[in-house]
């Protein structure tokens, strides 16, 4: 019964962690906005609306040009971040990941 339990809260867990750009209240508006703006810049040009994709450990990625990268200069600590870029089909895509803050005292 208590591996069951477990199990349960690490998939609930889990899944609340994937969408933690956007629902979490001090970086989801920064997610927000950069996923607006490159839906709206795809559309401006012609091309699909992109889709966010979240980081899993060993996906492969192809990626021709990177676009965007949001600022880590908002905050200490894991945070999410996402990389606006274009594949080699040209569409332009953004991959949700987690990264480190740059506000940490002692960072140079």
């Amino acid at each position: 019964m208590k591996n069951k339990i477990a199990a349960i809260s690490i998939m609930f867990f889990s899944s609340l962690v994937m969408a933690e750009g956007i629902i979490d209240p001090v970086y989801g508006e920064m997610i927000r906005k950069n996923e607006m703006k490159w839906r709206e810049y795809a559309l401006s040009i012609g091309k699909n609306p992109p889709v966010t994709e979240h980081y899993q450990y060993g996906m492969k990625l192809d990626v021709e040009k990177v676009l965007h990268l949001t600022s880590r200069n908002i905050g200490c600590g894991v945070m999410p971040a996402q990389m606006a870029y274009k594949d080699s089909s040209g569409e332009l895509r953004i991959l949700e990941y987690r990264t480190s803050g740059t506000l940490c005292p002692g960072n140079n």
